[in-house]
């Protein structure tokens, strides 16, 4: 083969490599483009107006790859607990404080997520039910039997949804520390984000947690404590004490009141 028609074939060759190159790369490009976003629902029993949702939900809008839903009750429904309506739940479209999107439910915090799993009220189904940030501690016996934050996250874990509820402890004086609350709450979705992503041909795991921020009158709160659910409602709302030296509390109440982030795990109800 005479040289230079040698050349331009060898160019040829090496032209065609790099566009079969490029092309498979931008194949690669596009498949990592097309991951799902994870998909979060959130939800709480101080109504849609609150605070503490809002501040959750702005803070989950600044993580990377997530998709937030926001379904919940139109007014206050505080104490409510497990309660539920019975029928097809009345709806109408709102905002939160900020303006984020939200379908406000007439009903219990159990109803909007009913509303959203039952009833279509969800266009995907959530990959996890975040209930908060409510405004007060939901401990021992009153988060397992009163509290409506916890009665969402129970109706969603029922369902098979994994779920959380989150609360900010109050203070007699000044507002609740919310940011602080919205940091430890993304800190754990962090941690679990990956156990909480399905894979393909797997079920996901599903947890139904609780999970309380101190609001410090001085000094910082001391980090997270796992433990269990005191087995009364005493002591259960009361001032925090950040500057505590005690270690190894007992239970959610002692570990909270002496200035611990607390995370416990509540049984899942039958579906």
């Amino acid at each position: 083969m005479p040289v230079r028609r040698l050349v331009i074939f060898l160019l040829s060759v090496a032209l065609a490599g790099s566009m079969f190159v490029g092309t498979a790369s931008s194949s690669v490009d596009a498949k990592k483009k097309k991951v799902a976003p994870f998909q979060i629902l959130v939800t709480n029993d101080d109504g849609v107006g609150a605070p503490g949702i809002d501040a959750l939900v702005e803070g989950l809008r600044e993580v990377k790859g997530v998709k937030v839903t926001v379904i919940s009750p139109a007014e206050n429904q505080s104490g409510s607990g497990s309660k539920t309506t019975p029928g097809t739940l009345v709806t109408t479209e709102t905002t939160t404080t900020s303006g984020y999107p939200a379908v406000a439910v007439q009903g219990f915090p159990a109803d909007s997520v009913i509303y959203a799993l039952d009833q279509g009220g969800a266009k995907k189904t959530p990959d996890v039910v975040i209930s908060g940030i409510n405004e007060g501690q939901n401990l021992g016996l009153l988060a397992d039997e009163v509290s409506g934050t916890v009665g969402a996250a129970k109706a969603a874990a029922a369902r098979g949804i994994p779920s959380l509820g989150v609360s900010q402890g109050l203070l007699p004086d000044g507002e609740p520390d919310f940011a602080t609350g919205v940091e430890a709450t993304l800190d754990w979705l962090a941690e679990h984000r990956k156990a909480l992503t399905p894979k393909k041909g797997k079920t996901v795991a599903v947890i139904l947690e609780n999970l309380n921020i101190p609001t410090c009158p001085a000094g910082d709160v001391r980090g997270l404590f796992e433990t269990e659910l005191a087995s009364t409602s005493e002591g259960a709302i009361t001032t925090q004490n950040c500057e505590s030296t005690l270690d190894n509390p007992t239970n959610d109440i002692e570990a909270f009141n002496n200035g611990y982030i607390t995370l416990t795990d509540i049984a899942i109800p039958a579906g």
